[in-house]
């Protein structure tokens, strides 16, 4: 399939899932996240959920990171919708958080950040059995991901799917994904 039909599909299941659902699926990405080797993480890139596209709750992951490894920076993206790129702000905590007009959660007073992170928590709709993603088409985390070099990590409810059809080469590869039944790591080989 290629990315629309992915998307549409992705979208269609994703929006079936019942809340008790989404809460125990976002309860599962977090216990697979609590397995990753943080001893060297000084600060990790976080998407914030828009709860009304029933993504995961992100908010578990920061809160259990503030309590476990209150030393890791924290890092939350600011969409600029008109230039098409992100600016990257400290976590302030949800009571500095607006929704935007797309139902965003945005940092409002936070301090932007130059700090590169260690870790990128990428947000998607699907991914294959490559590393490729599929998102919301607007290439965000793409741009963003491009010439950074970090650990770049999948949240999704469902399993890989076997390819994505259309990958285009400014598409930035995963190098893993937590999903409700494990984590799926990807080989540098693309020909495995």
């Amino acid at each position: 399939m290629d990315k629309k039909q992915i998307r549409k599909q992705a979208l269609e299941r994703r929006n079936s899932l019942a809340d008790v659902e989404l809460a125990a699926l976002s309860e599962k990405l977090l216990a697979g996240f609590k397995t990753l080797d943080l001893s060297e993480i000084k600060s990790i890139h976080i998407f914030l959920p828009i709860l009304a596209k029933k993504e995961p709750d992100t908010f578990l992951i920061i809160d259990w990171l503030q309590e476990n490894y209150p030393n890791i920076e924290i890092i939350v993206p600011k969409a600029d919708f008109e230039i098409s790129v992100m600016n990257h702000y400290t976590y302030a905590g949800k009571e500095d958080l607006s929704n935007n007009h797309y139902h965003i959660p945005e940092p409002q007073k936070a301090k932007l950040t130059t700090t590169k992170p260690d870790m990128v928590l990428v947000p998607l709709l699907a991914f294959d059995q490559k590393g490729f993603r599929v998102g919301y088409g607007k290439g965000f985390y793409d741009r963003f991901l491009q010439n950074l070099q970090t650990l770049k990590i999948g949240l999704s409810f469902f399993d890989a799917l076997i390819e994505i059809k259309d990958v285009h080469l400014n598409d930035v590869r995963l190098d893993k994904c937590i999903t409700p039944n494990g984590i799926v790591e990807f080989t540098t080989n693309l020909a495995t």
